[in-house]
């Protein structure tokens, strides 16, 4: 039986650099930091960063929620990502957007008033 999204995993060419980022973006510290690999919980969810990996831009992207999808893109942006594909509706007033991270993965986000963590607890 599949539970739901537990775990996401970036492969990433500077731990520490990238330690500091999404520390940075997510606004929380690792909860695991070891040198093989370093855990952020976030929002009922976590990130995991994997040392000397290679990033991609191509294939699967995860979607993180955010209730303010333009002031999150720019909160990002300026934090040093870039836009590979800015705020689209999809249907329904759900919107997406997916920034490349400075180590090369796609960070997806998604506001989707439908779907709200509160609900699914």
């Amino acid at each position: 039986m599949i539970n739901g999204l537990r775990t996401v995993t970036y492969p990433v060419p500077d731990l520490e650099k990238a330690k500091a980022w999404y520390t940075e973006v997510f606004g929380v510290a690792p909860y695991f930091d070891q040198p093989f690999y370093v855990g952020f919980a976030v929002g009922g969810f976590e990130l995991g960063l994997l040392p000397n990996g290679q990033p991609g831009t191509t294939g699967s992207c995860t979607y993180w929620g955010v209730d303010d999808i333009r002031a999150e893109v720019a909160r990002i942006v300026a934090l040093g990502a870039t836009i590979q594909g800015d705020v689209t509706d999809v249907g329904d007033n759900i919107l997406t957007a997916e920034l490349n991270d400075p180590f090369g993965n796609v960070l997806g986000l998604i506001d989707n008033p439908h779907f709200k963590l509160a609900d699914v607890r």
